[in-house]
């Protein structure tokens, strides 16, 4: 037994040394070597995904096809489709897809912005990408809570970080309020010379340019709230005096990579190139957008609108031999069909001679490896052209006005060289259109209906349509609307939140003005 003893009272002195050294070092031991750990992981890969996921949902364009193309472009008369599941044309109800942009949006959208804003938060090493963060994440929200009115913020994307998988749904006042903080101190605490930013893939981290970016989405959050908050309003624009883009060189843009197949590819030309569909030859500009380019003699017709695109409604090859001549182009009318039914289907109606003689969208809009079009130089200038009518502030509304209209035209070389405007033609057009203020607001609020479309913006479209009432479009007659037959004002909430989410849902949905209808109405709009 001594012996035993004494064999085994060594190993154990042995075996509490190995555990003391052992203990000393435990967590440097067992990490995993190629493993990575928060203070490996490096966050600037969560903001290109945020950007990349904005442009739409890797899952094939779920909601820029749902949300962006069949329900605001056609609500807003920018195109027209009479493809029978193009529930927007005809002011009906799919519920699927009204609830599209709200389902991908959370989980694609905000989730990474809110991840990269928690993470990076208090540290200093990631300063600029931490504000980065928050500015992007706002231009989310603003988008969300655009199209459905009080939604989850406050607590919303934070789940690992909080525990509340049940976030409640805030006002959009409160919202907004928050969202012009928001990206007025991030802009502001953004630092030259600071944190080099690797993962942006808009500016390619260019500080200053982002600064402008920021002030010029101030500039935009603000001018929501004109009939909402006047007050607040002010207060913001006033901050973003001087500080917003200077040029089309200021444009937020998205570039697209063909190589990556769907994922990396630009979302609205997948689905206007006819990729899950026939909406390549179905889906056309809109007569309204065609009519008011043509009335006016705007030099933008001839570079966005083509006709001959497609041949035959069969063949998704793109016909070389297009045509741009301003004269031929012609919008195909909203609201008809291909049912057969006098009065509904479009081969009956006067403007019909065949579909390849509807206006097509340039193919330089929608390249697979294109760019998307976030926030503009010309948006920014029409919209202190409205700052400078409705309360003067930044300057002469007419110098904006011109500025704005001049870019919006020049910008279209961001698409492709060969549909550039020159200045020249520009001018041309405005000494033709002067500014007048006794009209002013619909003017300006007009030309932002026009380039917002040829940015394939249809969310900002209908965002700044319900804002202003203008340009005043008429709307589509057809049987058996959701809406009665009057535009739609919002996108109601997704059902599946009436069981994910009830009793939040519940409370939001019972407080939509209007209903929780297409026909509600979000806060701001009045």
């Amino acid at each position: 037994m001594k012996t035993i003893i004494k064999l085994y009272v060594p190993l154990l002195l042995s075996g509490l040394a190995l555990i003391s050294g052992c203990t000393k070092d435990f967590e440097k031991i067992n990490t995993d070597p190629v493993s990575v750990g928060q203070e490996q992981y490096n966050p600037n890969y969560l903001l290109s995904t945020a950007q990349l996921n904005y442009t739409g949902s890797i899952d094939f364009a779920y909601e820029t096809w749902r949300g962006n193309l069949i329900y605001a472009s056609t609500m807003m008369q920018g195109m027209s489709s009479v493809i029978s599941y193009w529930a927007g044309d005809k002011y009906m109800l799919n519920e699927g897809y009204t609830a599209a942009y709200w389902e991908k949006a959370y989980p694609d959208q905000v989730k990474y912005a809110a991840d990269l804003v928690e993470f990076t938060r208090g540290k200093a090493q990631y300063n600029n990408v931490h504000q980065m963060g928050r500015i992007w994440k706002a231009l989310i929200f603003q988008r969300l809570t655009d199209l459905y009115g009080d939604i989850p913020y406050f607590d919303a994307g934070k789940g690992y970080y909080t525990g509340n998988l049940y976030p409640k749904y805030d006002s959009q006042q409160a919202i907004y309020t928050d969202l012009l903080k928001e990206v007025d101190e991030a802009g502001n605490a953004l630092v030259a010379g600071g944190d080099v930013v690797t993962g942006d893939l808009v500016y390619a981290g260019d500080v200053n340019k982002w600064k402008r970016f920021a002030n010029s989405l101030i500039l935009r959050l603000a001018m929501r709230l004109t009939k909402a908050d006047a007050t607040l309003a002010q207060t913001y624009i006033n901050k973003a005096v001087g500080k917003t883009m200077t040029s089309d060189a200021d444009n937020a843009l998205f570039k697209h990579d063909a190589n990556g197949g769907r994922v990396t590819q630009n979302r609205a030309a997948q689905v206007l190139l006819g990729d899950g569909g026939q909406e390549n030859y179905y889906t056309r500009w809109s007569s309204t957008f065609i009519n008011y380019l043509k009335t006016n003699n705007d030099p933008r017709l001839s570079k966005v609108a083509v006709t001959r695109l497609y041949l035959t409604d069969a063949s998704k090859t793109q016909n070389p031999a297009f045509v741009t001549t301003a004269s031929v182009q012609k919008g195909m009318p909203n609201g008809k069909d291909l049912s057969g039914i006098a009065g509904r289907d479009v081969r009956q109606d006067a403007s019909y001679t065949d579909f390849t003689d509807y206006s097509s969208p340039n193919p330089g809009m929608i390249k697979r490896d294109g760019n998307t079009i976030i926030l503009t130089y010309a948006e920014t200038e029409l919209l202190w052209a409205e700052a400078a009518q409705r309360y003067s502030i930044g300057g002469a509304a007419a110098t904006h006005y011109n500025a704005g209209v001049t870019a919006a035209m020049t910008y279209l070389s961001q698409y492709d060289p060969g549909m550039a405007v020159s200045a020249a033609d520009a001018a041309a057009y405005l000494a033709s259109h002067p500014y007048v203020a006794a009209n002013g607001l619909e003017m300006i609020a007009t030309q932002y209906w026009a380039h917002t479309i040829t940015m394939l913006d249809f969310y900002e479209t209908w965002s700044n349509w319900r804002r202003t009432g203008f340009p005043i479009l008429t709307p589509v007659v057809y049987p058996n609307t959701n809406t009665g037959g009057s535009i739609p004002r919002r996108f109601p909430y997704p059902l599946a939140e009436g069981v994910s989410n009830a009793a939040n849902y519940n409370a939001a949905a019972a407080a939509v003005p209007g209903g929780d209808k297409l026909v509600g109405k979000v806060w701001w709009d009045k």
